[in-house]
């Protein structure tokens, strides 16, 4: 059985099961046959260094197979023959783990590490597809470290875990680099290859993930809320145009284009340095509440 550290857990735990309409609520349930209570059988896995490419596995399998897209992978759990894990940049982010096929995988931080194990099952799965590879299948390595990765079991085959975090992508990466899953609900980042979370790991210093909608904020010239500044008020979107630091009492959505265009990023409170999370510029701001 693969253990995801040097000093490996004891099991690793099984699936339950969070009915989230936005990935983010506590409704539990039994995950019934989703998971089991240990990754038995990942034995069956095997390691190779470098890319799928370079070491010459079939087209338009794996990562590469028309339904391991986030996208299509949404409607129905896939289990790959083979997957991918390199240490890339997408975005953003940089570090940040991406698959065979240049998409982003993700963490959530209401999962565990030790021991591993995932809380995001049923309409939360469907938003956030597992990243899942078939019994018998391959995991290439191109720059993670063997003694990050580990597996659970879940849907007949194995979810991939880095550093403990159970990794996931999400069905509105609509192409390779995209990072539109990045800090949404507070709880949901890109996964570093030490598991670590990408882009800083928060969505604001000290931020309540569970924060309500803010219904106005304040943009900073210059990080740790130097002036010049300017304050917003909603509802709905409103262009701006800072890339130093905001204030808001509660949760906004901040986009790097206008009229609400572009990477996107939910923020719970302040953010001392937009930098730090991503956004060189933020061009439009929109009230969730």
């Amino acid at each position: 059985m693969f253990r995801t550290r040097a000093a490996a857990h004891a099991s690793f735990a099984a699936v339950g099961v969070l009915l989230l309409s936005a990935c983010g609520g506590n409704d539990t349930k039994d995950a019934g046959a989703s998971a089991s209570s240990s990754a038995s059988g990942a034995g069956e896995l095997s390691f190779q260094n470098g890319t799928a490419k370079q070491n010459n596995a079939p087209a338009q399998t794996g990562d590469l197979a028309p339904d391991a897209a986030p996208a299509v992978a949404a409607k129905k759990p896939v289990a790959r023959k083979w997957v991918q894990l390199s240490a890339g940049r997408a975005g953003q982010l940089d570090p940040v783990v991406v698959n065979g096929a240049g998409f982003t995988l993700y963490r959530f931080d209401k999962d565990t590490a030790d021991p591993s194990k995932s809380n995001c099952s049923g309409e939360c799965a469907t938003t956030w597809p597992p990243y899942l590879v078939a019994r018998g299948g391959k995991v290439f390595l191109d720059g993670i470290d063997k003694s990050s990765i580990g597996f659970i079991q879940r849907d007949g085959a194995f979810q991939v875990t880095i550093g403990g975090w159970p990794v996931y992508l999400f069905n509105k990466d609509t192409k390779a680099g995209d990072t539109n899953g990045q800090g949404v609900g507070g709880t949901w980042f890109g996964v570093k290859p030490d598991g670590e979370k990408a882009g800083g790991g928060q969505s604001g210093a000290g931020a309540d993930p569970n924060a309500s909608p803010a219904s106005s904020a304040t943009f900073f010239q210059g990080p740790n809320f130097a002036d010049p500044s300017q304050g917003v008020a909603g509802p709905g979107c409103k262009n701006v145009r800072f890339s130093g630091s905001l204030q808001a009492a509660g949760a906004v959505k901040i986009w790097d284009g206008a009229d609400c265009t572009g990477k996107a990023q939910v923020v719970n409170g302040n953010v001392q340095d937009l930098s730090a999370i991503g956004f060189g510029t933020v061009r439009s701001v929109r009230f969730l509440g």
